[in-house]
């Protein structure tokens, strides 16, 4: 029997299952979110993203011809939205594949899951430094659980195999 079958190993077998597939249910609504941006970029095309940056621009009173908000205006070209589009199309399939992975109770996708959580964790405690509140400790807060929990779920795989093996 393999570890990612229903087995003694599998995230079935222990106490964490139903954690690791909420997380597989935040890693859906990430795909989702990020598909659909994918293709509102696509579909939209740089003018009216040029459009609502001006507008930003406007409304905030930001200097048109020297903010950031304006240097990146004249940045947003056809290239650009292809890219910016193929990015997020890129981190919407990795984590739909994730999602199943996790629903599926597959070890390689708590690894995954840990991994790309963990990445985030430097930069999202530097941003609660730089600027405490409760969405920055929200965010980290949530990150560190599912490197927890997808953490624990993959030592408990590792000693229930420990206590299987033969001999």
């Amino acid at each position: 029997m393999t570890p990612d079958a229903q087995s003694p190993t599998a995230p079935e077998a222990h106490s964490g299952a139903g954690a690791t597939r909420a997380i597989a249910l935040i890693e859906l609504a990430k795909s989702v979110f990020a598909l659909l941006a994918a293709s509102g970029l696509e579909l939209l095309g740089p003018a009216p993203i040029q459009r609502f940056v001006h507008w930003l621009i406007e409304v905030f009173r930001f200097d048109a011809h020297h903010s950031a908000l304006a240097t990146f205006a004249r940045r947003i070209d056809p290239e650009s939205v292809h890219l910016a589009a193929a990015v997020a199309a890129a981190y919407g399939l990795l984590h739909l594949v994730e999602a199943w992975g996790l629903w599926r109770g597959r070890r390689w996708a708590s690894w995954l899951g840990c991994i790309s959580a963990a990445i985030y964790l430097p930069v999202e405690a530097i941003a609660l430094l730089r600027d405490p509140g409760w969405v920055p400790l929200i965010v980290v807060a949530i990150n560190l659980s599912i490197v927890w929990i997808l953490a624990r779920d993959l030592m408990v795989r590792h000693r229930a195999e420990l206590v299987s093996e033969p001999g």
